[in-house]
């Protein structure tokens, strides 16, 4: 679901892909559902491309996100009870405890909620689905068994 959802670099709110034009993309407001055009010199990002740093490997976007679902059962966040530094840090401990202190910003953090807040509102709190999904695709795209690969007939 995340790929089709984009952050838009100068716009606020996040913003649902709906088609694709001549150097542009027509995008759909997930907060007020107002579409208009996203031409290719902005910078257009899609959730789904997003990874948290760790102290480890990158943790991708959506299993943060689920993280925050399943830890606030759901509900939007109180985006007041996140606004010091202090709070900001507990917060996203509790949510990724090893996370990169030093590459992850307290404005990136404030944004990562502000997004929670912006899909939950808009009805999105499946976040992973897009991988089965990308993988039904690519299956349905593999020629059949039959089908000789380098393709040449075969007469049988």
């Amino acid at each position: 679901m995340l790929k089709k959802i984009l952050c838009i670099t100068g716009r606020s709110g996040l913003f649902e892909l709906k088609s694709y034009g001549k150097n542009m993309v027509i995008v759909e407001s997930l907060i007020d559902h107002k579409r208009s055009p996203a031409y290719s010199r902005e910078k257009i990002v899609s959730l789904g491309d997003i990874a948290i740093y760790t102290t480890a490997e990158d943790k991708p976007l959506a299993e943060v996100l689920e993280t925050i679902r399943d830890k606030y059962e759901g509900k939007p966040l109180d985006l007041e009870l996140i606004k010091t530094d202090q709070q900001i840090d507990e917060f996203f401990a509790a949510v990724l405890p090893n996370y990169d202190v030093d590459r992850v910003h307290r404005s990136d953090i404030k944004k990562l909620a502000k997004w929670y807040n912006i899909l939950v509102g808009a009805g999105i709190t499946e976040f992973k689905a897009e991988a089965k999904e990308e993988q039904q695709d690519s299956e349905a795209a593999k020629p059949a068994d039959d089908t000789p690969q380098d393709g040449t007939a075969s007469d049988a």
